[in-house]
């Protein structure tokens, strides 16, 4: 019998349980789970029927997002609660089921990274400096999602809507999404973005799907190498990017920038960034060892890295602004 107030294992236990809850999560978003509860709910054998699994499997993936909270059983029917509607029904734009998919598809790299930590060196082999590396396929349309919401408010805090023809630059733009929401907010607006020819084909397809495509045009290339051109753009969009690259690197793109602004033009940071004792939201911290099992050099930065590398590229103007997701938004002139 333990003292009243001895240490729980809990924590430990769902951690260590991790992997399972991730895989689980991944296999009812691949055979559509939660888009069979939608309309209304079932119990495992309807669900199994609809999908295609098998009844044994349905109600061990019932159970499964019953325990997590993401589904609610009465009476022997199960139910989509709230948040798995909004976020595991394929087909909206805050639908995260396919990134669920990937990083269940993804746990084995994750076996390998005591080595990493060990060596502070990849050991997977979907580095990001890989040029058309077929994860991308994958990884790029699946994380969109978590893009969408920051950057409707990134166009609200700056006005897009109403600021009429102006252009911008999406340094690393992966599927558009950026340019996707911006333009639909500007009908006069032009956006570029720069990455892999492979991701600019994915990012392509998904500005068109907004109806937006004319006015959408994308570089080629290795955005470490490519110029970006002089006083070419009023805002520029550097997205989920300086987390992959050592400090000199953002420095030298932040630089890259600034000149390829116009005067008073604005450049958008959004990333997961920690605060400057190295605390903040838990996937941001949590993200530091994806970067160490992924990246040459990436890590989860602070707030303080930011305001340096920003100042030291020239930007006199630095304003870091919370969101509602684990991600920050950096607002440099």
């Amino acid at each position: 019998m333990s003292a009243p107030n001895a240490p729980s294992p809990e924590r430990v236990l769902q951690l260590i349980t991790g992997g399972w809850a991730a895989a689980a999560l991944g296999s009812a978003a691949r055979h559509g789970v939660f888009a069979a509860l939608e309309s209304g709910g079932d119990a495992a054998e309807g669900v199994a029927q609809k999908t295609g699994i098998s009844v044994r499997g349905a109600q061990a993936v019932l159970d499964a997002m019953t325990g997590f909270g993401l589904i609610r059983l009465a009476g022997g029917k199960y139910t989509n609660t709230p948040e798995a509607s909004a976020f595991l029904v394929p087909g909206k734009p805050s639908y995260l089921g396919a990134m669920a998919e990937v990083m269940t598809d993804g746990l084995a790299e994750w076996a390998k990274l005591p080595a990493a930590v060990k060596t502070g060196a990849p050991t997977t082999a979907n580095t990001t400096d890989m040029a058309d590396n077929p994860f991308w396929h994958a990884l790029v349309p699946a994380i969109a999602a978590l893009s969408y919401p920051i950057a409707q408010a990134a166009s609200e805090r700056l006005g897009i809507a109403k600021a009429g023809p102006v252009s911008w630059l999406d340094v690393g733009g992966g599927s558009g999404v950026w340019s996707a929401v911006w333009l639909d907010a500007n009908r006069q607006a032009r956006g570029v973005q720069i990455d892999w020819p492979g991701v600019n084909r994915i990012a392509r397809g998904f500005v068109g799907g907004f109806g937006v495509a004319d006015r959408f045009s994308a570089i080629d290339g290795d955005f470490h190498l490519t110029d970006f051109g002089s006083s070419k753009y009023d805002f520029a969009i550097y997205a989920h990017i300086a987390h992959q690259e050592a400090p000199s690197d953002n420095v030298a793109l932040f630089r890259k920038v600034r000149r390829a602004l116009k005067p008073g033009g604005t450049l958008v940071v959004n990333d997961f960034i920690l605060d400057d004792d190295r605390t903040g939201h838990p996937f941001a911290m949590l993200f530091a060892s994806q970067m160490v099992l992924a990246t040459r050099n990436g890590l989860t930065w602070r707030k303080a890295d930011y305001r340096g590398w920003l100042a030291e590229a020239g930007f006199t103007s630095i304003d870091l602004v919370p969101t509602p997701s684990p991600s920050t938004l950096v607002f440099a002139s």
